[in-house]
């Protein structure tokens, strides 16, 4: 059950933080803010019904999930290779590839 708290959380976090980026850099109305603030309270919720015996380790393995997840998926997104600054973050994360793209 711990693993459909993380699930929901997840996709409430995605959620709240695309909210938020739509109203910040794609200019839309400030009313994005109320299903962001919405859906990032509900994140929080959601992760504290996760069993205490397993939250490290599954905090450990959903921020290594979203990691790998942004800087897979990235490049893509923005339909071009990665710049100087998202090398370095990728350097700087164990077990990330060098960014030959430079």
């Amino acid at each position: 059950m711990t693993w459909l708290w993380f699930l929901a959380a997840a996709l409430a976090e995605i959620g709240g933080c695309f909210a938020f980026w739509l109203w910040l850099r794609s200019e839309h109305s400030g009313w994005w803010l109320v299903p962001g603030i919405a859906s990032l309270a509900l994140f929080a919720f959601f992760l504290t019904r996760a069993e205490v015996q397993f939250a490290g380790r599954a905090f450990a393995a959903y921020g290594g999930v979203l990691d790998r997840q942004f800087v897979g998926l990235a490049p893509l997104g923005r339909r071009r290779a990665p710049d100087r600054h998202g090398c370095t973050g990728r350097t700087a994360l164990p077990g990330r590839r060098r960014c030959n793209s430079l």
